[in-house]
């Protein structure tokens, strides 16, 4: 029988040195390498093909989600077991639902963490028993997010992007006195103090800002026309995972008015679906971070930026993501180079009606 090969990963070489003590006495369990930084990481899965990693995903140069969610999709047949010292429950919520089979805690005896080992490389799934109560009775943070009005999202999305009250009061034709109004009712509503937290909560829960219903759909994107409804205190996660498991849907370009009739296509053809916006790669990079989406529509310009280089970063994170490339200006080269990197269709903008984009996504979600 052919022994198992672990791959240990952890920034700090004494937690490696104990880790290996602790993992020599297991019978058929042999360690293949030891790597102390994400691109390390990556190098030594391509090069010593383990059958199992032991990984502390605290990491530098590691972005735990988006790293993992990445190496569950190259590597479908590794068994993953983190080994932290963190045990905040949204953390391992998060790291369990991109695919790792096990979460052990630093402070457990190391009788226990041999027999998370064993555990996990027998197919099973492992967590430490005393986060076990924690993921039973998950914190309120993890079952309710505050529900945002089509304003307070569209304040929320120029905070996180570091605009300052004046230039958020042009963009929404609003005084500069009212924007004060709206953001002191916007942090009193996500519990936080200042901008820089409300900025910080965007980026941690990229979903307050997605678009789920029709009611926000049919809501034009700036100016007056803004219907200011008061949305209830809370809402359900449970409505965000469903939608997100139904389709998730990524749009990447840096025209505000394209993104919201196209938001607003979807939103008829696919009334379920979670529709999230990115101006940059920047701004798409956080949000596959916490996001898996099903379908993503790029613009091969954005801004001072190349959309192709943006399509190949996003299918390097998220190989099962289906990428359309989508331009104003059709062109062969285009067309060339963003199937190379990864884009499965370019369209043309002016043929992406509704009857292209509701087959482009129903078989995307097929």
């Amino acid at each position: 029988m052919e022994p198992v090969r672990i791959l240990l990963a952890d920034d700090h070489a004494v937690v490696r040195a104990g880790i290996r003590n602790a993992l020599e006495g297991l019978a058929n369990v042999v360690i293949v390498g030891e790597v102390g930084n994400g691109p390390q990481v990556r190098q030594a899965l391509s090069d010593l093909h383990p059958d199992c990693l032991l990984i502390d995903v605290t990491m530098p140069e590691f972005e735990p989600i988006g790293e993992i969610r990445a190496i569950r999709a190259r590597y479908p047949k590794l068994r993953i077991l983190v080994v932290s010292a963190y045990d905040d429950d949204v953390y391992v919520q998060g790291l369990l639902g991109v695919g790792v089979d096990g979460y052990h805690l630093k402070d457990q005896p190391l009788s226990d963490l041999r027999l998370a080992v064993q555990r996990v490389i027998a197919g099973e799934r492992w967590i430490s028993s005393s986060l076990l109560d924690k993921l039973l009775n998950p914190s309120s943070s993890l079952l309710s997010l505050p529900a945002l009005s089509t304003r307070q999202k569209e304040l929320l999305r120029l905070l996180s992007k570091g605009a300052d009250n004046r230039t958020i009061a042009a963009q929404l034709h609003l005084s500069v006195k009212t924007v004060e109004n709206h953001l002191t009712r916007l942090y009193r509503q996500l519990n936080v103090q200042s901008r820089l937290e409300a900025a910080n909560y965007a980026r941690e829960h990229p979903e307050l800002t997605a678009h789920v219903n029709t009611a926000d759909l049919n809501t034009p994107p700036s100016g007056t026309q803004y219907a200011n409804r008061q949305a209830s205190s809370f809402v359900d996660m449970g409505r965000y995972e469903d939608a997100a498991e139904q389709g998730a849907i990524l749009v990447v370009d840096d025209n505000k008015r394209y993104r919201y009739q196209l938001r607003r296509t979807i939103g008829k053809v696919y009334p379920q679906a979670m529709v999230f916006e990115a101006e940059s790669s920047g701004e798409m990079l956080q949000i596959i971070q916490r996001v898996q989406p099903r379908v993503a529509f790029v613009d091969v310009v954005l801004g001072d930026e190349d959309g192709i280089s943006c399509v190949r970063k996003l299918k390097a994170a998220l190989p099962l993501t289906r990428i359309i490339l989508i331009s104003a200006y059709p062109d062969r080269e285009f067309h060339r180079r963003g199937l190379e990197a990864g884009a499965t269709a370019f369209v043309d903008k002016k043929d992406l009606d509704a009857a292209t984009l509701s087959q482009i996504i129903h078989d995307a979600l097929a």
